[in-house]
C-alpha cells in the first residue's frame, strides 16, 4: 500500500505542480500509519497465551513468520486420530508457552484448506510439522501431552549442551529422555562435535563434558579420553567410539547409533533407515516376543557389531505381516528367514541358508554373512507395489489392493454404463477396509488415516 502511494505521490507532482504535492504528501504519511496500524494489529492477533491457535490460508504465513517455533498439526474434522490428537494438544499447548524459548501450538483443516495441504505435502492424517524459524520439519514423534512436550523441548535447545559436573551430566540425560539417542563427548574437541551437533539436531542430542568423576567413567564404562558415548535409553543399549576423531569417521559412529545393533522393523524405525545407504540383513521370525527369538536376536546383536557396514533388522511376523509377506514368506513358512535388503524393491537369497535351524543359529548367521559377501545370492524382488509406500504411508497393502480392486471395478461398472448396480467385494474385504479405519483405543506414532 505504502509503495502504490508513492507512484501516485510522483505522477501528481509532475502534472499538477506544488499545491497538489502537499496533498499527495498527506496521502503517503496516512498509507504508512495504515500500514503500521495493520502490523500492530497483526503482532495482537498472534499471542503465546498457552492456546491452540486455528490458522487457514489467509494467517498461515503471517503466524508461521510471527514465531520462532510453532507446531502445526494438519488435520480433518472426519479422522479419529485427528480427534484423539486435539484434547493432547490442547493440554500440552499451555506448557510449551511457557518455555524459555516458548512454542506455539497450531491446527490447520488441510481437508477444507487444500492449497496449504499441498503445498506443505500433507499426505494424510493428522500430519504433523514443526516450523523452526520459518523451516518446515516433519514430526514423527509421540502425541500423549506429557511426552509430546518432552519431544518438542528437542527443538528449542541448544545444538549442544556444555556441561561441567556429574550433576550436570545426570540432569542432562534424565532431561533428554527416552525418545533420542543421547551422545556425550568426554573431553573432545567442542568445534568438532558442534558441527555434527548441528547437523543431527534433529535426531539426537548432543553435549560436551568438561568436567567429571570417575564415578562418570565406571557409569559409562569409558576408561580413557577423548571418548564419544552413545547412549540408546529406550533400548537400553550403549556404545563407545575412542576414535580416530576425524569427521567422516565420527560421523559414521553417530549414524550407526541412531538405532541399536539388531533393530525392531517398524514405520519408525524405517523413516530413519531410508537415509541409511547401508544394505539391512533381515531376519524375518514367527514371532519376536517369544523365548527363540530373544535368544536370536542376542545373537544378531553381536554380528551388528562385527559388520558395521551392514545394518540387521528383524521382524516377527506375527508383529507385522504385511511386511513380512512382500519377501516370500506366509504363516506356513519355515521361520526364521533371512534375507539381504536394500531398503527399496530387491533383496538377495543367500544360497543354502534361506532359513535358520534352531541349534547354533550363531554359525549360521556368519556363514550366511560370508555367503553373502561372496556373491553366493540369488537376486528377488519384493512383491506388491513400490515398497518405500511402507515408509511413507500408514494403509496396509492389503488395504490397498482392496482400494484398487473397489476403484477398478467402479470404473467398469461407468464404462460399462449398466442400471443394475455390481456388487463388488465381500464381506472379509469390507470387514478389512473397515478394520483399517476404525478408531482404536491406542495408536502409535505416526499413524494417519487418508
Amino acid at each position: 500500500m505504502l509503495k502504490k502511494a508513492i507512484i501516485i505521490e510522483i505522477v501528481i507532482v509532475k502534472e499538477k505542480g506544488g499545491k497538489m504535492r502537499r496533498l499527495s504528501l498527506k496521502l503517503s504519511i496516512f498509507s504508512l500509519l495504515l500500514v503500521i496500524s495493520q502490523s500492530s494489529k497483526s503482532n495482537e492477533k498472534f499471542k503465546i497465551d498457552g492456546k491452540v491457535l486455528e490458522l487457514d490460508e489467509s494467517n498461515f504465513d503471517s503466524a508461521i513468520s510471527s514465531f520462532d517455533f510453532i507446531f502445526v498439526d494438519f488435520y480433518a474434522p472426519w479422522c479419529g486420530h485427528c480427534k484423539r490428537l486435539s484434547p493432547e494438544l490442547d493440554a500440552a499447548a499451555p506448557v510449551l508457552a511457557e518455555l524459555k524459548d516458548p512454542i506455539v501450538i497450531a491446527k490447520v483443516n488441510a481437508d477444507k484448506y487444500t492449497r496449504l495441504a499441498s503445498k506443505y505435502d500433507v499426505d494424510g492424517y493428522p500430519t504433523l510439522k514443526v516450523f523452526m524459524h520459518g523451516v518446515p520439519v516433519d514430526y514423527y514423534g509421540p502425541r500423549k501431552a506429557d511426552l509430546l512436550v518432552r519431544y518438542l523441548k528437542k527443538f528449542v535447545a541448544p545444538d549442544v549442551a556444555v556441561l561441567s559436573s556429574d550433576l550436570a551430566i545426570r540432569d542432562f540425560v534424565e532431561a533428554a529422555g527416552t525418545n533420542f539417542p543421547i551422545f556425550i563427548g568426554f573431553y573432545m574437541n567442542e568445534t568438532l562435535i558442534s558441527t555434527l551437533g548441528k547437523k543431527y539436531k534433529k535426531n539426537a542430542w548432543f553435549s560436551i563434558a568438561n568436567g567429571f568423576s570417575e564415578e562418570i567413567m565406571v557409569q559409562y564404562d569409558f576408561d580413557k579420553v577423548p571418548a564419544l558415548v552413545s547412549l540408546l535409553p529406550s533400548y537400553n543399549e550403549q556404545s563407545i567410539f575412542y576414535g580416530p576423531f576425524e569427521e567422516k569417521f565420527l560421523e559414521d559412529f553417530i549414524k550407526q547409533n541412531f538405532l541399536p545393533p539388531a533393530v525392531p522393523m517398524s514405520r519408525d524405525t524405517l523413516k530413519i533407515l531410508k537415509d541409511d545407504e547401508r544394505k539391512i540383513v533381515l531376519t524375518i521370525m514367527e514371532d519376536e516376543s517369544d523365548e527363540k527369538s530373544q535368544k536370536l536376536i542376542k545373537f544378531l546383536k553381536a554380528a551388528a557389531s562385527a559388520n558395521r557396514d551392514l545394518v540387521f533388522g528383524y521382524v516377527g511376523f506375527k508383529q507385522w505381516d504385511d511386511f513380512a509377506e512382500t519377501f516370500g514368506v506366509d504363516k506356513h513358512s519355515k521361520f526364521p528367514k533371512m534375507v539381504v535388503w536394500d531398503g527399496d524393491e530387491e533383496y538377495l537369497s543367500v544360497i543354502g541358508l534361506d532359513s535358520l535351524e534352531e541349534e547354533d543359529q550363531g554359525s549360521q548367521i556368519s556363514y550366511f554373512i560370508e555367503g553373502y559377501r561372496k556373491g553366493q545370492t540369488i537376486q528377488k524382488r519384493i512383491s506388491g507395489p513400490s515398497f518405500m509406500g511402507f515408509i511413507n504411508s500408514l494403509i496396509g497393502i492389503r488395504t490397498v489392493y482392496i482400494i484398487v480392486f473397489l476403484v477398478a471395478m467402479l470404473m467398469l461398472i461407468q464404462s460399462i454404463g449398466k442400471e443394475e448396480p455390481l456388487r463388488v467385494g465381500t464381506r472379509d474385504q469390507a470387514d478389512e477396509v473397515a478394520g483399517s479405519e476404525a478408531e482404536s483405543s491406542e495408536y502409535r506414532p505416526g499413524d494417519k488415516q487418508d
